[in-house]
């Protein structure tokens, strides 16, 4: 007797797939250069694939934009995001969380730094004195590469940084930030914080060149931000799956990586600072 069985198996077998196994791929804000990153989110990936059973992947994208833009299209379910470009993200896909936050961005903190060619030296209140000099960010879309230390210029002189400065640019990175300055191409920068303590660290930093001049009060920053829909694809109770992942991370390895200590529940009110920042400058509606 003729019997589908073998037939059934046939068709099976030859399905793409993808209709049957789909990959878990989240990306990061390009804050440095791609190569760090890459170490610092391969290793993650592989971390994360198996604490949730299933293939995590992670793609580098060049830009702050581009990661938000991979999120919204679902080139991405999860990524590591600064204040601002998580805001923006979530806005973007109904029902998005963000998950989890490193222990320090409850208290980020943007450093001002100046060549010291310049004679500007550290205080405790905004320094007045960059008015007029050469003057960088990081990226556009940068909380603390951008977006604070705007906030700042603009509440201390009553005006927009065009107005304020010389010439303003966008190292693009925070590493070429300091780069930058310590090289005299720009007399003053904006960085975050975690980023400087790092290439001091690592004796990137000639104190001879370039110093810290002011810090920000502190503000929210980075979290790990995860589509609203992910449940629907890979089950109920994914996403507080990959809450726990975050939460669970604690190989001294992944965490230096970051660099954090640790992290902690983070949720979308937490970022309602940034938001209403980025309205009151105009970066976001």
């Amino acid at each position: 007797m003729f019997s589908i069985k073998p037939l059934l198996l046939s068709i099976f077998f030859l399905l793409p797939v993808h209709l049957h196994a789909r990959d878990f791929v989240f990306t990061a804000i390009p804050d440095q250069d791609e190569t760090k990153l890459q170490q610092r989110f391969g290793k993650v990936a592989d971390y994360l694939g198996k604490q949730l059973g299933i293939k995590v992947k992670y793609i580098p994208v060049k830009s702050y934009a581009a990661a938000v833009s991979a999120f919204r299209n679902n080139q991405v379910q999860l990524a590591w995001f600064g204040g601002l470009s998580g805001v923006k993200a979530r806005d973007l896909v109904k029902g998005s969380e963000a998950l989890a936050q490193g222990i320090e961005d409850e208290q980020f903190e943007t450093y001002f730094i100046a060549n010291r060619a310049t004679g500007l030296e550290a205080s405790d209140a905004f320094p007045t004195g960059i008015k007029d000099k050469v003057f960088t960010f990081g990226s556009k879309g940068s909380t603390s590469g951008r977006l604070m230390p705007e906030y700042y210029v603009r509440e201390s002189f009553k005006a927009s940084p065009k107005e304020v400065f010389k010439r303003v640019g966008f190292s693009g990175d925070h590493s070429r930030t300091i780069s930058l300055v310590q090289s005299g191409a720009y007399e003053v920068g904006a960085v975050n914080y975690k980023v400087w303590l790092s290439e001091k660290q690592q004796g990137k930093i000639d104190a001879d060149k370039v110093t810290v001049i002011w810090k920000t009060p502190a503000y929210p920053d980075y979290q790990w931000s995860i589509r609203g829909d992910v449940d629907d694809i890979w089950g109920k109770g994914f996403k507080e799956k990959v809450r726990a992942a975050l939460l669970d991370m604690n190989d001294p390895d992944l965490l230096a990586a970051f660099p954090r200590s640790g992290f902690i529940p983070a949720s979308n009110d937490d970022y309602l600072p940034i938001k209403n920042v980025a309205r009151a400058i105009g970066l976001v509606d």
